[in-house]
């Protein structure tokens, strides 16, 4: 089932429009270099055959797995022989480039910087990180992402319908193709062998046939419908419970269900500032990592990050102080209760702020014992609002000790 025109490949719009680097190099005779970065399963090996097919060009591959030194420069070898007999371009496709240590990687830059071949590397890593500079500088740089799943639900149907696949000598039930759009979790190749495998045990696939096949509950579970937001708001509120243990099934059943491990991410880093905020600010500090760490590694590593996370949060001590502190200021601001900011405070940068009398009176808290100094800082219309109650909570509570100290002594009480 793999594409034999730029236009057969689903997915990756962003790469393939008219004008893209991608397209020219089709539409060109000359030889580039290029490196496609992305997640398994995304087109990467498909793109290489695709370009060679298109063009008419050598296609060779290696696997920076099992191929070393040798097999780098017999295969430009090979494609300078090649060019030079017949004028016949070679696509050099390296898959796992990551894996190929200095010197192996060094080995292929006389060949792209003399274009004896069209070099085009695969990699799943990044690979500012994993790629030598004088290699990389010398290639161009093309980030593939995640298929959506409409387009892996496209990959399936046209799978069943297309001669080259099971030319509809099998049905695919519309909730089996759903559980196998979940499955596979942006991974065309992985979608398409759960299909094959599922064609194997019979010709009407079912959702209990896929199941069997591929040995995996169907987790019934809709990203747009009602136990989307059903499960969501149990982790949020298991974690609020500092049920660890409930929070980590929400979380299990989100992951196989095919829920999108960024949206995850996102919800715990609100919860950490929603619901434990200054009694434990290390949660945020966490969140955010995981974050990063989720969008960088992915799936299925990355749900030991998002599980770290949801532990972290569901055993924090809680606290919604912060979200009713900025609640309650927003809430002030929307009613009308602004004013002007106190002279003193005002910015007097500027040519002609002093005429204006900006800055005067300032005081600099930094001259004064415990960086503190009586003045005001609220608009006159606030200045006795009191925005932020914290609780007594884990480290909160030291925090609460000092506020209240500052905010009297600030207040003059």
């Amino acid at each position: 089932m793999r594409p034999r025109t730029l236009d057969e490949v689903i997915g990756q719009r962003h790469l393939l429009g008219p004008g893209t680097p991608l397209r020219r190099l089709v539409e060109s005779e000359a030889p580039m270099s290029l490196f496609l970065w992305g997640p398994p399963g995304t087109g990467k090996t498909t793109l290489a055959y695709v370009v060679s097919n298109v063009t008419k060009r050598r296609f060779v591959e290696i696997s920076a797995v099992s191929a070393g030194v040798k097999d780098v420069r017999a295969a430009i070898d090979n494609a300078r022989r090649e060019l030079g007999m017949t004028g016949r371009q070679t696509v050099l496709f390296v898959d796992e480039v990551h894996r190929f240590n200095k010197a192996q990687q060094d080995a292929l830059l006389p060949a792209v910087e003399n274009r004896w071949v069209t070099f085009i590397g695969a990699t799943t890593e990044n690979p500012f990180f994993s790629v030598i500079s004088p290699l990389l500088s010398r290639s161009l740089l093309l980030t593939l992402e995640s298929l959506s799943d409409d387009d892996v639900r496209a990959v399936l149907e046209r799978a069943v319908s297309d001669p080259r696949g099971l030319g509809e000598r099998a049905t695919l039930a519309p909730q089996a193709l759903d559980h196998l759009v979940r499955l596979a979790g942006g991974d065309a190749r992985r979608s398409l062998t759960y299909l094959e495998a599922a064609a194997l045990l019979a010709d009407d696939i079912t959702v209990e046939v896929v199941e069997k096949a591929v040995d995996k509950a169907a987790v019934r579970y809709d990203r747009q419908g009602d136990q989307h937001y059903d499960v969501i708001s149990a982790f949020i509120k298991s974690m609020r419970g500092s049920d660890a243990d409930a929070a980590l099934h929400y979380l299990a059943r989100m992951i196989e269900a095919g829920e999108d491990p960024r949206f995850i991410a996102r919800r715990i880093v609100i919860f950490a500032s929603e619901d434990v905020g200054m009694a434990d600010p290390t949660c945020l500090q966490t969140a955010v990592a995981v974050a990063q760490a989720v969008q960088l590694i992915g799936l299925p590593e990355g749900q030991i990050n998002l599980a770290q996370a949801v532990i972290h949060c569901a055993m924090a001590p809680k606290s919604n102080a912060v979200v009713k502190a900025i609640g309650a200021a927003v809430d002030d601001v929307r009613r009308g209760l602004i004013g002007q900011v106190p002279g003193h405070l005002r910015d007097a940068h500027y040519p002609g702020a002093a005429k204006l009398g900006h800055g005067d009176g300032y005081k600099y808290p930094h001259d004064f014992d415990h960086g503190l100094v009586r003045q005001e800082y609220a608009p006159e219309q606030v200045r006795e609002r009191r925005y932020y109650e914290p609780t007594r909570h884990g480290a909160e509570a030291p925090v609460a000790d000092r506020w209240t100290k500052i905010r009297d002594f600030l207040r003059g009480s």
